[in-house]
Formats: C-alpha cells, sequence, structure tokens
C-alpha cells in the first residue's frame, strides 16, 4: 500500500468517526465566535476527536482546525479540518452541511476526504488517483455553454470591509444569473466543492479561501477532472484568495466574469 493510500485510509476513518458523533447528538448548544458567525458543541467534539486520532494515528503530521488553530509541526504536510462545514445550515437542522479533511503538502492538498453525514455520502481522493463517491469514480461537468451550468456561489462576506467585498458580489451575480441555468448559495464550501467533483454542479465560486474550508474539495474538483483557480485565473494553491471551482469547458467564461466583477483589465 502506498502512503497516500494508507493516509487516505486514516482520512476515511476520521470522517466516519466524525460522522457517528454528528448523528449522535439530537441536541447541542449554539453561541456566537463572529459578527453573525455561530459555532456548536458538535463543531467543538467533532474538531476534539478528530485531532486526537489524528494526532495518535499521524503525530508526524501537524493539524490546523477551524475551531482549535494549529498544532503539530509537521514540516509542511498538515490535515486541514472543518470539523462542521455549514455549521448555519446544521444549527438549523438544515441537513446541508460535511466534515472536510485534506491533508496539506506544501501548497497543495495530497489527500482529502468529506462526508456529507445527513445524505449517506463520503467523497474522497489521492493525488493521482481520481475521485470517488462512496467508493464510485466521479467526473466534472463537461459543459461548455454558461445557459447550462449551474453554479454555486459562496456566502455574503461578513465583518470589515463586508460592504465593499459585497457590492463585487452583487455584481458578479447579477451577471452570472443573467446568463447561468441557475444560481445556487448552498452554505457549505464542503458541498459546493463535493457537487463540482461529482458533476451536480457545474462551478462553485467560494471568494474566499479558508483552507479548512477549502483544500480537501480542490483536491477532489481536480481528481475528478475540474480547474481550481484564484479568483484572477492562476492555478489555485493554499495560499490563494480564492477558490474558484469549474468543470474545464467553462474555466474561461467563470473568469472572465470574476474579472468584470472586480474590475480587472486584462
Amino acid at each position: 500500500m502506498t502512503e497516500h493510500a494508507a493516509l487516505l485510509d486514516i482520512a476515511r476513518e476520521a470522517v466516519a468517526k466524525a460522522t457517528e458523533i454528528v448523528r449522535s447528538r439530537p441536541s447541542f448548544s449554539v453561541s456566537a465566535k463572529g459578527d453573525r458567525d455561530l459555532v456548536t458543541d458538535v463543531d467543538t467534539a467533532v474538531e476534539d476527536a478528530l485531532r486526537a486520532f489524528l494526532a495518535a494515528e499521524t503525530p508526524e503530521i501537524g493539524i490546523l482546525g477551524e475551531e482549535r488553530g494549529r498544532s503539530g509541526d509537521g514540516g509542511g504536510r498538515w490535515w486541514a479540518l472543518d470539523p462542521i462545514d455549514g455549521t448555519a445550515n446544521f444549527a438549523r437542522g438544515i441537513p446541508l452541511c460535511g466534515i472536510s479533511l485534506a491533508l496539506v503538502d506544501g501548497e497543495h492538498s495530497t489527500v482529502a476526504a468529506i462526508t456529507l453525514p445527513y445524505l449517506g455520502v463520503t467523497y474522497t481522493a489521492a493525488r493521482g488517483e481520481g475521485a470517488f463517491a462512496n467508493g464510485n469514480r466521479v467526473g466534472a461537468s463537461t459543459a461548455t455553454e454558461m445557459s447550462d451550468a449551474m453554479i454555486a456561489v459562496g456566502d455574503f462576506a461578513i465583518g470589515e470591509l463586508a460592504e465593499e467585498k459585497n457590492r463585487a458580489r452583487l455584481t458578479l451575480l447579477s451577471d452570472l444569473g443573467a446568463r447561468a441555468q441557475k444560481i445556487r448559495m448552498l452554505g457549505t464550501a464542503a458541498i459546493d466543492l463535493a457537487w463540482v467533483a461529482d458533476g451536480k454542479l457545474d462551478a462553485a465560486l467560494i471568494l474566499s479561501n479558508n483552507p479548512w474550508d477549502t483544500m480537501a474539495g480542490v483536491l477532489l474538483v481536480r481528481e475528478a477532472g475540474g480547474a481550481v483557480v484564484d479568483r484572477d485565473g492562476s492555478e489555485h494553491t493554499v495560499g490563494s484568495a480564492a477558490t474558484i471551482a469549474v468543470g474545464a469547458g467553462l474555466r474561461k467564461e467563470i473568469v472572465d466574469a470574476l474579472d468584470r466583477a472586480y474590475g480587472v483589465v486584462r
């Protein structure tokens, strides 16, 4: 078994443990951690459990989690964990949420697992091995016409400079809404990216790049044959400003729309 295969088995086991925790907690507490930003005690319970599991299984690899920050020195390798991506959905009983776990090596992810605990699907990928949903290979969209495209757009910005950031988002929504088949705002980057990999969405435009939100989904999309770029069209890395995932046939159309929204002239 290759190292990536062994680490993928660990990632798969980790998100399975997370699913058990999420589904075993019929009640939970919700608190605010920022401007319109929520955390539940299930988020922290999942992160604590997976930190302990990953530290025991891979002590040589660091961990960055959304709720507890960074720990360990992995020498450039670290797990990026979002214990519940889509907490606002989860807190309201909306079943669109996921647990996202990626192994990041340098600037890119090499192992990924995203599980959707209420939809019964686990997406997995290892670099060079393809992307899978419950063990079945998946592929990104081959659409080439914007009129055929279903596009997910990430949440509006909150906090500092939100008004300025959202002006560009509104311009982008107006542009895409006039030409795409449908626009969706699902409230979870994990699902946005997993569904681009699975061909359910033709593109996902996440205008931020928190590694715990995006790095697992980025690998899934690439292994499924899709493209993932930064807002300016350059190849996506862990340090990118945005995460733009798209079936290869619509890459130029999407980047052009982003340029118009942000007033970029090339």
